[in-house]
């Protein structure tokens, strides 16, 4: 469906410049969006880890309050912002000789299809089991407990997880995962202890926090960045997906100025990444015409709304035989079943009914936009539990 704000933004960038190389030259699209995300950034206050988004306007002015990710830099799409990320945490290290070239992460995630995040992609639930033996080996450690596990499960995982690391902190140059809610991994959610315990490993060892909110950022788990529920601001933070509405391909990685610096320190004097199509003028005025309406709409109190008509929505599905558990978080709502989805039947059972579903795995889940009104969600979920009812039983 058509947005008049997105589409006006991209006819006016038409009409001044559809597209430069960002490479010795910049544009007032690009350093607008740029500004836009790091004043969106997560960043500690006295209250905790909050977006630009929950400071008003005579704080934003303290540099006090400000993120501390502050620099930023355009990829084409989500993956290659992974690429990147990774990429400046090993320049980093290679700036300052450590030979640390290793990374960890936990079980059950999914960064991208291209080579360097697909090595951080679980490599035996993930997608990626083709390419074993030629993808570099990276240290996994086990996959966190449910958010609503027994506190006894997250101890268990704790011991676990730091007893891995410590075998290889000495080669660890970052950790990387996606906060909160593991996406096309599994779609799970874990609680915010296991990414506290994961960057405290990482700190205490010298390595780099990254967070892949490609998939979570722009409220899509009930706050602006997964980081808040977490309570902890990454060194390096992905993000994409939402960031142009759906429009065009565009995501960015944002840092912080003292991981510029050390990168920039080495003998490159700089990243060593530059896509022809990073910081596409259309792409970023696009993306600044999104940012607008998030910041203009109470978007987050919708996420809520959301979150409410998902849950009464799908219970009904947790009656049904073939289903294992049900469980919604922010705008993420996911029928998981106890055998591996017969996806095409779903989908055309679903289809028929005027609904568009993409079940993977054991899974049949949904992530509607933030402007799907009550009884749209209603008729989707319900959908949803009929088609599961209809195929599985």
């Amino acid at each position: 469906m058509p947005c008049p704000n997105l589409d006006a933004a991209a006819r006016a960038q038409l009409d001044r410049m559809s597209h430069v190389m960002f490479g010795g030259l910049t544009h007032e699209p690009a350093i607008a969006l740029a500004r836009r995300l790091i004043d969106l950034a997560p960043r500690h206050t006295e209250a905790g880890v909050v977006s630009g988004l929950g400071i008003d306007a005579a704080d934003a002015a303290d540099a006090a309050c400000e993120s501390p990710l502050q620099q930023v830099f355009f990829a084409d799409s989500g993956s290659v912002a992974v690429e990147v990320a990774m990429k400046m945490a090993l320049q980093v290290q290679v700036a300052e000789g450590t030979g640390k070239q290793r990374f960890f992460t936990i079980r059950g995630g999914y960064h991208g299809d291209t080579f360097s995040p697909m090595s951080v992609t679980d490599p035996d639930g993930g997608m990626h089991s083709l390419w074993r033996g030629i993808l570099p080996e990276h240290i996994f450690a086990p996959h966190p407990p449910a958010h609503d596990a027994p506190e006894s499960e997250l101890l268990a995982w704790e011991a676990d997880t730091r007893a891995v690391y410590a075998g290889h902190a000495h080669q660890i140059a970052a950790v990387i995962l996606e906060p909160i809610l593991q996406g096309a991994g599994g779609m799970t959610f874990h609680a915010p202890r296991v990414v506290q315990v994961l960057a405290e490993l990482a700190r205490e060892s010298g390595a780099l926090v990254i967070f892949d909110e490609i998939a979570t950022g722009f409220g899509r788990t009930g706050t602006m960045w997964a980081a808040e529920t977490a309570g902890v601001v990454p060194d390096v933070m992905c993000v994409g997906k939402a960031l142009t509405g759906g429009y065009l391909t565009l995501a960015a990685v944002l840092c912080t100025a003292d991981v510029a610096e050390r990168v920039s320190g080495g003998a490159a004097g700089g990243l060593m990444h530059g896509p022809t199509f990073m910081a596409n003028p259309l792409a970023c005025a696009i993306a600044g015409a999104s940012l607008d309406l998030l910041a203009r709409d109470p978007q987050l109190a919708a996420v809520a709304r959301l979150e409410r008509g998902l849950a009464a929505g799908l219970a009904p599905a947790r009656d049904l035989a073939a289903v294992r558990g049900v469980r919604v978080r922010g705008g993420v709502g996911v029928v998981q079943l106890r055998e591996p989805v017969r996806g095409g039947d779903i989908a055309a059972y679903a289809v028929q009914r005027g609904v568009w579903v993409r079940p993977f795995r054991d899974l049949v889940y949904t992530m509607p936009p933030y402007v799907t009104s009550d009884a749209d969600l209603a008729t989707l979920t319900g959908v949803l539990v009929e088609a599961v009812a209809a195929v599985h039983g």
